[in-house]
């Protein structure tokens, strides 16, 4: 498994569809800004067929330190969930990267 950075995506986009680097990399950076954007205004953004992006509220809870056996109080925290779309899945399984569960 290899890691993708930002600029490798923007330089493969830029490659394929001939455009230049700089205004696709002013692209993808406005997409991604606008994503976290609206994440912070609590919406959800659906992308059909890829994915769904949202907030969602973990709640407080008791954890235990595993080395102490302490408990510790873990308090409600916000995290973004995604959920994978149609076709992410169904080109994944085939590729045999996820399970038919996930």
């Amino acid at each position: 498994m290899s890691t993708i950075t930002k600029k490798e995506l923007i330089d493969r986009i830029a490659e394929q569809s001939q455009a230049k680097r700089v205004i696709v990399k002013r692209v993808i950076q406005s997409f991604l800004d606008e994503i976290i954007n609206e994440l912070c205004q609590d919406n959800r953004l659906e992308f059909r067929d890829f994915g769904v992006f949202e907030i969602r509220s973990r709640a407080a809870r008791v954890a235990q330190n595993p080395k102490t056996l302490e408990r510790v109080m873990v308090p409600e925290k916000r995290t973004v969930k995604f959920k994978m779309g149609r076709l992410m899945k169904e080109k994944l399984l085939r590729a045999g990267k996820i399970t038919a569960s996930e």
